[in-house]
C-alpha cells in the first residue's frame, strides 16, 4: 500500500509542476499599480520601458526572461538592455534580487524563495539576443521552479502592456531544453 501512495504522491507532484509550467496570461494589476511599478522601474532599469518589451516564458525547469527593443534599429536601447541584464543576472546568480524588490516590493510572489535558494540550486544564465538579451532560470527543485513561475506572473501583471507571456516553443538557449 505504501508503494501506491508514493506513486500517487509522485504523480500528483508532477501534475502540479507541469500545471504551473503552462503559459497562462497573468491578471493585470490595477492601472495605479502598473503606473507605480513603471515609475519605480524607471529608477532601476536604464532602458525606456515604452521602447522595450519584457517577455516571460515559463519552462519545465524554470523560465526565460527576455527584454527586447520594440524597434531593433535603436541600438542605444539594445545596449542599455544588455548592460542591465548582464548586471542583474550576476546579482541574481548570487541570490541578490534587490532590484525586483525595489520595483515590485519585498512581498513580491516567489521572491523570498528565490532569495533563499541555496547556492547552485537556481541556475542563472545570460545571453544576448539580436534585439536585446535574456536571462534563463533553471532548477531541479520543484519549489524553486514554482517560485520562478509565481515571480514571472507577478511581473506580467505589474508591468502591464510592457510585458507579455512567452511561449514554451521557439528559440531557446540550450540551458532550457530538457
Amino acid at each position: 500500500m505504501q508503494c501506491c501512495n508514493r506513486r500517487f504522491q509522485a504523480l500528483a507532484g508532477a501534475i502540479l509542476v507541469l500545471g504551473m509550467s503552462a503559459t497562462v496570461p497573468a491578471q493585470t494589476a490595477s492601472p495605479e499599480r502598473v503606473e507605480e511599478v513603471a515609475k519605480r522601474g524607471a529608477e532601476v532599469m536604464p532602458f525606456d520601458l515604452k521602447q522595450t518589451q519584457h517577455v516571460f516564458t515559463k519552462t519545465e525547469t524554470g523560465g526565460v526572461q527576455q527584454v527586447v527593443a520594440r524597434d531593433s534599429a535603436i541600438a542605444e536601447q539594445i545596449e542599455l538592455i544588455r548592460q542591465h541584464l548582464t548586471k542583474i543576472s550576476q546579482e541574481f546568480a548570487r541570490g541578490d534580487f534587490s532590484d525586483p524588490a525595489r520595483i515590485h516590493g519585498e512581498n513580491m510572489p516567489g521572491l523570498a524563495e528565490l532569495r533563499s535558494a541555496p547556492p547552485g540550486k537556481l541556475r542563472v544564465a545570460y545571453r544576448e539576443l539580436p534585439n536585446g538579451a535574456e536571462i534563463a532560470y533553471s532548477s531541479d527543485d520543484p519549489a524553486l521552479i514554482a517560485a520562478v513561475h509565481r515571480w514571472f506572473d507577478a511581473q506580467l501583471a505589474e508591468h502591464g502592456p510592457d510585458a507579455m507571456p512567452g511561449h514554451p516553443h521557439g528559440t531557446m538557449h540550450p540551458m532550457h531544453k530538457n
